[in-house]
């Protein structure tokens, strides 16, 4: 039998943000040594690596890749940490050179430049470039209406289009908004508050209040866009799941000459009486195929929330796939 033999390697440090990289106490080291079957130490500017060629070759790949993602972000994350882990051990190489995305998504005025950062949301960011409407389908958790409000804003400052129309079928209330209390605002503004929390991480609160009144950025219900044509606007349609074929109908056939629409939603989580008939899930089917409409998925594995999200995802996939087996497999008869 024989036995890999044990290297050592040493990685340069020099110019690296090192309590970035390790974390407060070293608690980043320490989540990558318990991953790998390797020994780490870090001393002054040098990291010593011992363990088999294989190991040593993936933890190389690791720290080069959390060095970019640290020089390009600015901090690091456990999240991102696992993340880079589970592609390295996976693909042999780091999300950062799969990615290879040196470019924002947009300068922002609140929180600098946005950046993908999974594999899947880059393709996701470079599939609406490409496509004039993209349908992105996820789970909670993974930027599918964050970044598609940091493109829309990205497209806006670039002048490709005049207007960002940002919108959501308030299902709670059946869209049905006149029993509910206070003006017209404020029956619709719980149902978009997410929207307008995301356009505030891009654009200063002044900014945003003048384009409002502008009516150049727009944030309104689903029923509002009925009988519209939407011309030279970015529109995003969030909560897509929550619509029925005939809303999600009305509101790809509102996009007028020069517009992009990106549809997000997440098809575990449909508020509606028939879940069958959501607008999102029947949509993939009618409309695959048809140049110019793409759609991107994200797993659990895009997730950029607390680590724990991605766990909770998994989880509730695993219970619903063992209810969806026992309503299969039908209950048996006692004899």
């Amino acid at each position: 039998m024989t036995i890999n033999q044990k290297v050592t390697e040493k990685i340069d440090l020099s110019g690296v943000d090192q309590r970035g990289l390790f974390g407060q106490k070293g608690a980043y080291l320490n989540l990558i040594e318990s991953q790998f079957e390797a020994k780490i130490v870090a001393r002054g500017d040098w990291i010593t690596i011992e363990g088999e060629p294989g190991e040593i070759g993936r933890l190389q790949t690791l720290f080069s890749d959390l060095i970019s993602y640290l020089s390009k972000n600015g901090e690091l994350n456990e999240r991102y940490i696992l993340y880079s882990i589970a592609i390295i051990k996976e693909n042999g190489r780091g999300p950062t050179e799969l990615m290879d995305t040196e470019s924002a998504v947009t300068s922002v005025a609140t929180k600098g430049a946005i950046r993908p950062k999974t594999i899947g949301q880059d393709r996701y960011v470079k599939t609406i470039e490409a496509n004039d409407i993209v349908f992105s389908i996820g789970p909670a958790g993974t930027g599918k209406t964050y970044l598609a409000v940091a493109k829309a804003v990205s497209f806006f400052k670039r002048r490709l289009v005049q207007r960002i129309i940002l919108t959501r079928p308030a299902v709670e209330a059946g869209e049905s908004l006149g029993f509910l209390p206070g003006d017209i605002r404020a029956k619709v503004d719980p149902y978009l508050r997410p929207l307008y929390d995301a356009l505030q991480d891009m654009l200063a609160a002044e900014k945003i209040k003048k384009l409002m009144e502008l009516g150049t950025i727009e944030i309104a219900p689903l029923a509002f866009m009925r009988g519209r044509n939407l011309s030279n606007s970015f529109v995003i349609l969030d909560e897509g799941q929550n619509t029925t074929t005939g809303q999600m109908k009305m509101f790809l056939t509102r996009l007028g000459l020069g517009s992009k629409a990106v549809i997000t939603g997440d098809i575990t989580q449909i508020d509606l009486d028939d879940k069958k008939g959501s607008g999102l899930v029947r949509a993939q089917k009618i409309l695959a195929g048809i140049k110019g409409i793409e759609f991107v998925y994200l797993t659990e594995k895009d997730i950029v929330r607390h680590r724990l999200v991605q766990d909770i995802v998994k989880a509730y996939e695993r219970h619903e796939g063992r209810l969806s087996k026992g309503r299969k497999g039908g209950v048996k008869k006692r004899s």
